[in-house]
């Protein structure tokens, strides 16, 4: 097969663009070659359940999926009734971003709430966490927090504990769409269980692909006395089981045995970091949220975007002429330098 893209190209439109980590590519072939069990019974998917137990806890089980959509639809059909609902920011990808699968496939309602920073807090969500009995209204029973958010904050710690205090008080489950968990991590400088497990969160769509991953994500069970007993269903029935289970866990093992999640995500957060210093320097560029993880989402003057693009590609976010850019596991200083430069010569011509 001969190559059809540039292998030298970068954008900073999505985390998604990037390749797939040497590392990943190494542990798949390695993972090939041979006759192993199908559907999860292989020593690839035993290993990762070892690993997951040493990031999360003793009683936390791993579910490796296909994709994003996948792994937060089929968490929060395990957190549901038939009549349940899920309490969302506005701005979570499960309400903007996954098209109808939540309700189509997942079969429940989501309650959006709208946010200054994309992040949720007790007070926010009892605005929907009320009618409970009610018939006529479809149950709040589940809150989800996205870490790190849409618009690139980061939950603290002690936010998620107020949050999973207060649900918990409710008898709702906390789900956290962790497509960059990583990031987030790396961002507050702490281990993966302390801002999951240890501060409340009962079910997690622990995101791979955005960190380095060829395809994959992976459901992780942390809290199983809150959620049904019906996850292996689930999978199955939400066609999300692989039968060669084996080259999705072997990425994973690769992530998680000898630190690469962290070692990626903080690559990405540093080059954010840059970016965002960088842009501080330019006229007429402003913030629109704190960058706080990966993510810079900035408001240029106008005409200034798309006379960027010509250099690299990157997405318009609102109306009000926010832009987001964002940075990889394999964005280097040089990516981040080149695109100042573009953005302060169109600034300046503008």
């Amino acid at each position: 097969m001969n190559r059809l893209h540039n292998s030298q190209s970068h954008s900073f439109a999505s985390d998604n663009y990037s390749g797939v980590h040497p590392e990943i590519m190494a542990a798949i072939a390695q993972a090939n070659g041979g006759h192993v069990g199908a559907y999860g019974s292989d020593p690839y998917t035993a290993r990762l359940q070892e690993l997951i137990k040493q990031q999360f806890s003793e009683a936390a089980e791993a579910f490796p999926v296909f994709n994003g959509t996948g792994a937060n639809v089929l968490s929060l059909q395990a957190a549901l009734p038939r009549w349940g609902a899920v309490i969302c920011a506005q701005t979570a990808h499960i309400n903007q971003d996954e098209s109808t699968a939540p309700q189509a496939v997942g079969g429940f309602k989501l309650w959006p709430l709208a946010t200054t920073d994309g992040k949720l807090t007790p007070e926010l969500i009892a605005q929907e966490a009320h009618g409970f009995g009610f018939e006529h209204r479809a149950q709040p029973l589940v809150v989800s927090l996205t870490q790190s958010t849409e618009l690139g904050t980061v939950y603290t710690v002690d936010e998620i504990r107020a949050i999973a205090d207060y649900c918990h008080q409710l008898g709702m489950v906390v789900h956290m769409d962790g497509a960059r968990l990583a990031n987030a991590a790396a961002a507050l400088g702490v281990p993966l269980r302390e801002i999951t497990t240890d501060a409340g969160v009962d079910i997690l769509s622990f995101g791979g692909t955005k960190n380095g991953l060829l395809l994959g994500e992976c459901v992780v069970v942390l809290n199983p006395q809150r959620l049904s007993d019906g996850m292996k269903y689930l999978r199955k029935l939400n066609m999300q089981l692989a039968s060669k289970m084996r080259f999705i866990s072997a990425q994973f093992i690769a992530l998680l045995e000898e630190g690469l999640w962290l070692r990626n995500a903080q690559n990405a957060n540093a080059m954010a970091a840059r970016l965002s210093e960088g842009l501080r320097q330019i006229k007429g560029v402003s913030f629109a949220y704190p960058p706080e993880a990966n993510g810079v989402f900035v408001r240029l003057p106008a005409g200034v975007a798309d006379q960027v693009r010509g250099h690299t590609f990157f997405y318009d976010w609102d109306e009000q002429g926010t832009v987001r850019l964002m940075c990889s596991f394999d964005t280097q200083v040089q990516h981040v330098d080149d695109l100042l430069q573009a953005i302060k010569t169109a600034c300046a011509a503008a």
